[in-house]
């Protein structure tokens, strides 16, 4: 956790009028994140590439951010159903990457939290770009993320991706 600590954060917290078991698989859907990332392109290229992903599972992601094609492997590390799941970076352009999902229960809603650790590469150079660019990019995108969860869910969409 003290790495975690030295790392730069990205949290957001995201309220969603639907159940807490619904906001969780639609987290670990693969096909609404390629729904919600539409405008890079992701695609899931191998591992668990469509359905949901489980505890220990890993995606390969490809798509374009900044211009450049990029894969991304990440893997399920921790996961408390419905409360709570961490995927981390395998491999990737990141120096470290960390995204924990906590999810709670209210009565008429569920509060989605993310925290979302990251490290670029390059030194200070990584460092800079960070402050300048890429924390506000990777906000905007799991804010986008999150907006799509929040859709499905508080609708019939979700039903299409959870009820085979």
């Amino acid at each position: 956790m003290s790495k975690l600590l030295k790392m730069p954060l990205i949290k957001i917290a995201t309220k969603i009028n639907a159940d807490i078991e619904i906001c969780f698989s639609l987290s670990l859907s693969i096909d609404l994140h390629r729904i919600s990332t539409k405008e890079t392109g992701e695609q899931a290229i191998d591992g668990i590439t469509s359905g949901l992903i489980g505890l220990g599972q890993s995606v390969t992601w490809q798509a374009k951010h900044f211009g450049i094609t990029q894969r991304l492997t990440s893997k399920i590390t921790k996961y408390n159903n419905p409360f709570h799941f961490r995927d981390e970076q395998v491999n990737g352009i990141f120096q470290s990457l960390v995204h924990d999902h906590y999810f709670q229960k209210f009565q008429n809603y569920t509060l989605m939290s993310d925290y979302f650790f990251f490290e670029s590469p390059f030194g200070i150079f990584g460092k800079i770009f960070n402050k300048l660019i890429l924390t506000n990019y990777m906000k905007n995108f799991l804010i986008l993320r999150n907006n799509t969860i929040k859709e499905y869910a508080e609708s019939d969409k979700w039903k299409a991706l959870l009820i085979n």
